[in-house]
């Protein structure tokens, strides 16, 4: 990817980034940044051997700064991150300050930037679910409150900030960063299917998994439910789960549910994007699959109350309560080659895959000089 020239000193754009989906979405944006950049990890994904896997595959790197705030509640992680940055750019304050979504470490980033009048970047702004019990749609409404230059990834994103009285002004419509993310990440062919002979799967043949929302995993009847409905699924169903997701399975009496599943290890972004891309479908309540989905074009049925990718809904994506994945499934096994072949010739609603070169020319057209 070729990246604009900016005329902006070395260490002067402080991107602040805490979990590992922040890290796939910036890290094209860290490479076209060059040395202007300096990354602040707060350490919200608090497992930093992991972190440091996705700076290694991305070729970037590594943070300039650790903060630590894992393993706090949403407010303390909020609290100490924000204090954290209050002291760093008090000390030697960036010119510009860049976040990206929903996270704690977001909302903290933006908070910090905008009490030392520092020009606050916010990737991915303009998302909503209009579904106020989510966190995460009040840390992005709150960041893009206080944004300068706010990278919207689509046409919806653009209309909600406009309805929302943003000045068109300090708008740009960019593209979300999945595509290059996903594009530069993803293995070659062979790769993949040497994966699935070692998980003993067959290309379009399994269903692949992630379930770990607390709207999911911390209610027991939403989370038996999910469980019946995938063990019903006429499929083998992999389900790579994290422990705090197993842990509570276990702790609601679920484990005999589990054991009628494949249930894995976490597995990295790449043998995920790798599983991903040969499965079936998938059937998740992670809002990042809903656009990688659009990329490597199989379906998924979202497990969530609301979501903030619309752009996807009808398409890749079926937006479902526990009860009805079953059904949803039933529609596309009569057919899923159909489906996938349908699939292959829609075009990504999230751009062509510039979006992080136009976010870093459009950094050094607002901000050089600043």
């Amino acid at each position: 990817m070729d990246f604009p020239a900016i005329d902006l000193p070395p260490g002067s754009v402080a991107v602040v980034l805490g979990t590992r989906p922040e890290i796939v979405k910036l890290a094209h944006i860290i490479s076209g940044l060059g040395d202007r950049v300096q990354v602040i990890h707060t350490g919200q994904h608090y497992d930093y051997a992991l972190s440091a896997a996705f700076f290694d595959a991305f070729g970037i790197p590594e943070p300039s700064a650790f903060l630590g705030v894992g393993g706090k509640t949403r407010a303390g992680q909020i609290a100490s991150a924000l204090g954290a940055l209050d002291e760093r750019f008090a000390s030697e304050a960036p010119k510009v300050v860049v976040v990206q979504g929903d996270t704690n470490t977001t909302l903290a980033g933006a908070l910090a930037a905008n009490a030392y009048e520092i020009p606050l970047v916010h990737v991915e702004a303009g998302l909503r679910s209009r579904d106020r019990r989510m966190p995460e749609e009040h840390n992005r409404v709150l960041t893009d409150a206080v944004a300068d230059l706010l990278c919207a990834p689509t046409d919806v994103a653009v209309g909600n900030l406009v309805g929302e009285g943003v000045p068109e002004t300090l708008i740009e419509l960019t593209g979300n960063t999945v595509i290059e993310a996903v594009g530069g990440l993803m293995p070659e062919p062979g790769k993949r299917s040497a994966l699935l002979d070692e998980y003993g799967l067959e290309s379009g043949k399994f269903v692949l998994s992630t379930i770990h929302r607390p709207e999911n995993v911390d209610d027991p009847d939403r989370y038996e439910t999910i469980l019946e409905q995938l063990a019903a699924l006429d499929l083998p169903v992999v389900l790579p789960l994290h422990p705090r997701s197993k842990k509570r399975a276990e702790s609601f009496g679920l484990g005999d549910l589990l054991s009628r599943l494949r249930v894995i290890e976490p597995l990295g972004y790449v043998e995920f994007l790798a599983l991903s891309a040969e499965s079936g479908f998938l059937v998740s309540d992670s809002g990042g699959v809903q656009e990688e989905v659009s990329v490597y074009k199989r379906p998924v049925i979202v497990v969530r109350r609301s979501t903030e990718r619309p752009e996807v809904l009808g398409t890749f994506a079926r937006l479902v309560e526990p009860d009805a994945i079953t059904e949803t499934a039933a529609s596309w096994l009569s057919d899923l080659e159909g489906v996938h072949a349908q699939l292959a010739t829609l075009e990504s609603p999230y751009g062509d895959g510039s979006a992080s070169a136009r976010i870093v020319e459009a950094i050094g057209r607002r901000f050089a000089g600043a």
